[in-house]
């Protein structure tokens, strides 16, 4: 594992990235904001998928106001929540974009106080986090593959919250719903899926795309008070006045690390470093064993696809 030293990894190791594209989810606001804002300022094209095209409007004008008019912005409307959309999206994306440098699935809910399924009959949490996700993953993987590219997931602590498996028998959580345990499995999903699609590549020698998991520690965004409860909204809202929190930049840096650092090696999970891996110095960290499980992984693989409708073409 690279050692970053003393203050860990920061943005100022990205060089320029002119004539490179990532394509991010969620960037209206928080830690996705920030990345699309740090990538533009280094040259890149950003393509945003957000689910509100007049925040996405809005964030375009932020992000000229703060870096000038000629940011390579590619603004498309997608909701992860839909499969549909998903994959219009991705047809869209394929049809504007020549290729792909690292896809950052970076958008989440989170939390949702009472069970909700998606026009797809997903549990809401799953559907978006690790449904949505999957879709775009599949369908994108030529054009990441063209450029040898990166697909890096924004996974949670939450992934070592809850049941700490999947729950294959009651997936979308018909009995004993909670919104934790629910949050929980999505998130753990999400990381299992980078270390299965890791495996896979490697079985079918396509070791030049990367895949890597990592998570923002616990930062100052919307992502509670978007979808949470109110206990939920209230405990984070003093949450964030505390130490144990950081800054939505400071959230970002994971996942710009995994979409830019060279050599970065795939087996690491990587975020903060410091008290609980909540705040700190970013760098590689351990994952439970859990998330790791090779079997699990390889039946939601499998689950995924079936769910999906969309067989990766590794």
């Amino acid at each position: 594992m690279k050692d970053f030293g003393r203050n860990g990894w920061t943005p100022d190791r990205i060089s320029d990235l002119n004539g490179q594209t990532f394509v991010i989810t969620g960037t209206t606001s928080g830690t996705g904001f920030e990345a699309a804002r740090i990538l533009l300022s280094k040259g890149a094209k950003v393509v945003m998928l957000n689910r509100n095209p007049k925040k996405s409007e809005d964030t375009t004008k932020t992000l000229k106001q703060a870096l000038g008019e000629n940011i390579d912005i590619l603004n498309i409307q997608m909701d992860l929540a839909e499969q549909a959309s998903v994959r219009k999206a991705a047809a869209e994306i394929i049809e504007k974009v020549s290729s792909i440098d690292a896809l950052i699935c970076n958008a989440a809910i989170a939390q949702v106080p009472s069970r909700k399924l998606t026009v797809d009959g997903f549990e809401s949490q799953l559907g978006v986090n690790h449904y949505g996700h999957f879709t775009l993953q599949g369908m994108l993987f030529p054009l990441i593959e063209k450029s040898k590219g990166r697909i890096v997931t924004v996974g949670s602590m939450g992934y070592d919250m809850g049941l700490k498996t999947i729950k294959f028998d009651d997936i979308h959580w018909e009995k004993d719903y909670t919104a934790n345990n629910a949050y929980s499995q999505s998130k753990l999903a999400q990381i299992m899926s980078i270390y299965e699609l890791q495996d896979r590549l490697k079985r079918a020698k396509k070791t030049e795309v990367k895949a890597y998991a990592c998570h923002p520690g616990s930062s100052r965004t919307s992502l509670i008070t978007t979808s949470g409860s109110l206990m939920m909204r209230f405990i984070f809202g003093l949450m964030k006045l505390s130490p144990l929190t950081q800054s939505a930049e400071k959230g970002a840096y994971p996942q710009l690390m995994c979409a830019t650092e060279k050599d970065l090696d795939q087996s690491g999970f990587y975020g903060p470093t410091g008290r609980s891996n909540w705040v700190g110095p970013v760098g590689a960290h351990p994952i439970k064993p859990h998330a790791k499980d090779q079997a699990i992984a390889k039946r939601l693989w499998e689950v995924s696809e079936k769910a999906t409708g969309l067989k990766w073409n590794i």
